[in-house]
């Protein structure tokens, strides 16, 4: 499986991602930098977590705008999957790949933490390593991670199964006290339509191996590789 991390002014979790598709696939990924207009074929696309152009305007506003990004956009139009964690679901949300937005956390403060998700469902390129149901736990670190869309638009991600993962207690029951930041029905990540692009808050690279103190995050990349390899 070969892989491009695209990399951002900001980007501070590109190299994390790096080491783990490295590790997990046996691979060195491309890196890309945001002012490359082309890149060379890929398997699988990842845009990394960080603060992409500081955050300026709105989170991921900017960096939706980057050069290298009509490539992304063009290629995840022609299937090429793609994994945009924390800042990278924000561009994804604002390069219209995604549905929704991220606003502020609803307390209003930069939330760090362990926290724990329910994976809906196995039947995607990313979750095929991990039962429909089962319990992750996976760190967080965000301020502007509050997932919302309109009414009509939840209910369509739901009845199309495009939620991804949701915030859970570690017993998996979803109340208010699971969602570390006010995110609509608990959601931690959505896919596309197709399922072939996936953003989510959560960073399952720095859970994905036991001397980070645990390996929950790990079967996202297996799941990519088995599906992609």
């Amino acid at each position: 499986m070969k892989a491009a991390v695209i990399v951002f002014p900001g980007s501070n979790c590109d190299r994390d991602v790096q080491v783990t598709l490295r590790d997990v696939s046996g691979v060195e990924p491309v890196m890309v930098w945001h002012k490359e207009s082309s890149f060379e074929d890929v398997d699988l696309i990842v845009l990394p977590g960080g603060f992409s152009y500081g955050d300026y305007l709105r989170s991921g506003a900017m960096a939706s705008k980057s050069l290298v990004m009509r490539e992304v956009v063009k290629r995840a139009g022609a299937g090429v999957p793609v994994l945009g964690i924390c800042n990278g679901f924000q561009v994804l949300t604002e390069s219209g790949l995604l549905p929704g937005v991220l606003m502020r956390n609803a307390n209003l403060k930069f939330v760090c933490k362990d926290v724990h998700l329910k994976v809906e469902s196995s039947l995607s390129l990313f979750t095929s390593a991990y039962e429909a149901g089962q319990v992750v736990r996976i760190p967080v670190a965000h301020h502007d991670g509050n997932y919302f869309a309109g009414e009509e638009e939840l209910d369509r991600l739901e009845g199309n199964g495009q939620i991804a993962f949701r915030y859970v207690q570690p017993d998996g029951a979803q109340d208010p006290d699971a969602n570390p930041n006010g995110s609509a029905r608990n959601i931690a990540g959505v896919y596309n339509e197709r399922k072939t692009v996936l953003g989510l808050m959560p960073h399952p690279e720095r859970l994905a191996d036991p001397q980070l103190g645990g390996t929950d995050g790990k079967g996202m990349f297996q799941s990519l590789l088995e599906s992609l390899s």
